[in-house]
């Protein structure tokens, strides 16, 4: 037998579309939420009055709030991630992690501040580095500072604010980096940091050499590190921790 077929009646199918009034009342709706919207921006109802920081020392967040004084006044619906960076791009060693947008009034902000790791030289010429590679800013051809120092031989000269280029002078930098962060009181033995063929080099202020490789791993190379120290004389030529499995000491 053939499959019945069915049909459904025009009229059926005019009960499932809107009405003339729902279609009104849903434009309506539409056009109080955008005139809100338009209101909310150009009226003083939602105008910032506060800026909460969070995320820094106390003394960056100060310049993070004079950074930030221009946004009083203006309308929390205008104030964005784009607003709050473009007035950031003053602090280059300063970096905007997230924002909300607290109504009526309030704008928080977290920042993080970036951490100096060492000094890099070029001849005469010295700039502190932070742990990301970017230059914060010149220094003194004698700058006084307990910092590592990270030679480069690099004709081109960075600029202020600007982040190393991808070769040797920036390994060195993002291996402070992260040995800053694994281990400050071992951080502050290391006297200086070189890349020798890719591999990352530290001296520690005894003469002896860390070599770390590809630094791939630093929390577990500096503990490896630390413990080879102990068992080898002071002043030792070398260790080698480039596979922390397999150390090498040489006296």
């Amino acid at each position: 037998m053939p499959a019945a077929q069915t049909s459904v009646a025009p009229s059926s199918l005019l009960r499932f579309l809107p009405s003339g009034k729902s279609l009104l009342v849903g434009f309506a709706l539409v056009g109080l939420a955008v005139g809100a919207y338009l209101g909310a921006r150009e009226t003083s109802l939602f105008a910032v009055r506060r800026v909460e920081v969070a995320g820094a020392r106390p003394r960056v967040v100060q310049r993070v709030d004079e950074a930030l004084a221009s946004l009083d006044g203006r309308s929390l619906v205008t104030v964005d991630g784009g607003a709050i960076a473009r007035r950031l791009e003053t602090l280059p060693d300063v970096r905007l992690i997230s924002y909300d947008r607290a109504f009526p009034h309030t704008v928080r902000v977290v920042v993080s501040a970036e951490r100096p790791v060492a000094i890099l030289r070029h001849g005469t010429e010295a700039w502190l580095v932070s742990e990301r590679g970017r230059i914060l800013r010149r220094l003194s051809s004698h700058p006084r500072s307990t910092l590592p120092r990270i030679w480069t031989a690099d004709a081109s000269l960075p600029d202020e604010e600007a982040l190393l280029s991808e070769d040797d002078s920036l390994r060195p930098a993002l291996a402070l980096g992260r040995a800053l962060s694994a281990d400050r009181r071992f951080f502050g033995q290391v006297r200086e940091a070189r890349s020798v063929e890719g591999e990352i080099v530290f001296v520690l202020s005894s003469g002896t050499e860390l070599r770390l490789g590809a630094a791939s791993d630093m929390p577990l190379q500096i503990a490896v590190a630390k413990r080879i120290l102990h068992l080898v004389r002071p002043g030792a030529r070398y260790v080698d921790v480039s596979v922390p499995g397999r150390p090498v000491a040489f006296e």
